[in-house]
C-alpha cells in the first residue's frame, strides 16, 4: 500500500482599504498551494525539510518544494553524500544507489539534489536530501555550473529577506539516454525548472516571484539570468499548476511576469 503523507497549510486572505493583503500561515513547504497536475499514482511525501511528489514510472520527483530560513542555511553541521533509497517508497517505485553505477563516466551526470544538501546545514535532517527520491541524473556542467550558482544565490537571498520558498523539478520533453546499469524502468530528465518566491510583508503586492528553466546540455559557464522565464512558461512545459491558492487576478499577474529587475538584483 502506498504511503501518502498529507501536507497541511493554511492561507488567510484579508481585505484592507484599496490594497489587498494576505497573511500566510505556513506550516509546510508550499507557497500558496501544493503544485497540482501530477498523476494520481504519485506518492506525496512531506518531510521536515521538504515535500515532494514521486513519480512511479519515471522514478523521479515531479516536483520538490521547500522553505528556507537563516537558521536552515547557516548551520555548521558536517554533511556528506551517502545515497539511500527513500524508506517511504516501495522497491518498484524508486531507484537505488547501484542504478547510478558508471552514470558519471557514461552520461557525464551527477546525482543532482533537487532540495540542495548545502541549504540544510542548519538542521539534523540534512541526510534526507540524499534519498534518491530527491535526486536525479543531472549533467555535471549544469549541476556544478549555473544550477549550483543559483542555489548559492538563493541562500544569499535568504540571509537578506529571512524566508524564501522554492519549487523545483525536472522536465521530460524529449527522450534521453537512460542510466547504463539501472535495472528499473525510468526516465532521465531533459531539463529542469526552479521557482523562487518571497513574501516580504502581508500585502499581495509585496510578493516577489521569479523562475528559471535549464536544459540538461546547459554550459557550465552559462549566466543564470539567461535562463529566466515566467511561471506560466514552466506551467505550460511541465503540466503543473502553481500558487493556485492566490486570488485568480493576482495569480495570473504574478505567473505572467518575469520580475526581471528584482531577479537581476539577486541572481
Amino acid at each position: 500500500m502506498k504511503l501518502f503523507l498529507r501536507c497541511i497549510f493554511l492561507v488567510f486572505i484579508i481585505s484592507c482599504g484599496h490594497e489587498p493583503s494576505v497573511e500566510q500561515v505556513q506550516t509546510g513547504h508550499f507557497f500558496f498551494g501544493q503544485p497540482q497536475g501530477t498523476p494520481e499514482t504519485n506518492n506525496l511525501i512531506e518531510r521536515s525539510i521538504y515535500a515532494l511528489s514521486s513519480n512511479d514510472d519515471r522514478k523521479m520527483a515531479d516536483w520538490v518544494c521547500y522553505r528556507l530560513n537563516v537558521e536552515t542555511v547557516d548551520g555548521k553541521v558536517k554533511t556528506s553524500r551517502r545515497w539511500k533509497v527513500d524508506p517511504l517508497l516501495l522497491d518498484h517505485e524508486t531507484l537505488e544507489p547501484s542504478d547510478y553505477k558508471d552514470a558519471s563516466a557514461v552520461l557525464k551526470v551527477d546525482r543532482g539534489h533537487q532540495a540542495p544538501l548545502a541549504s540544510f546545514k542548519g538542521t539534523a535532517h540534512w541526510k534526507e536530501t540524499n534519498y534518491l527520491s530527491n535526486v536525479t541524473p543531472q549533467k555535471s556542467n549544469l549541476n556544478q555550473g549555473p544550477w549550483r550558482i543559483l542555489e548559492e544565490r538563493v541562500r544569499v537571498l535568504v540571509r537578506k529577506v529571512q524566508v524564501v520558498w522554492v519549487m523545483t523539478g525536472p522536465l521530460f520533453e524529449r527522450t534521453m539516454p537512460i542510466l547504463p546499469h539501472a535495472d528499473e524502468p525510468h526516465q532521465v530528465p531533459s531539463g529542469y525548472w526552479k521557482i523562487i518566491c518571497v513574501q516580504d510583508h502581508n500585502d499581495l503586492s509585496d510578493l516577489k516571484v521569479t523562475a528559471f528553466i535549464f536544459e540538461q546540455e546547459t554550459s557550465r559557464k552559462s549566466a543564470v539570468l539567461n535562463h529566466q522565464v515566467s511561471v506560466d512558461e514552466i506551467e505550460k512545459r511541465s503540466g503543473l499548476n502553481f500558487m493556485h491558492e492566490l486570488p485568480i487576478e493576482f495569480e495570473q499577474q504574478i505567473e505572467a511576469q518575469k520580475n526581471i529587475a528584482w531577479a537581476a538584483l539577486h541572481f
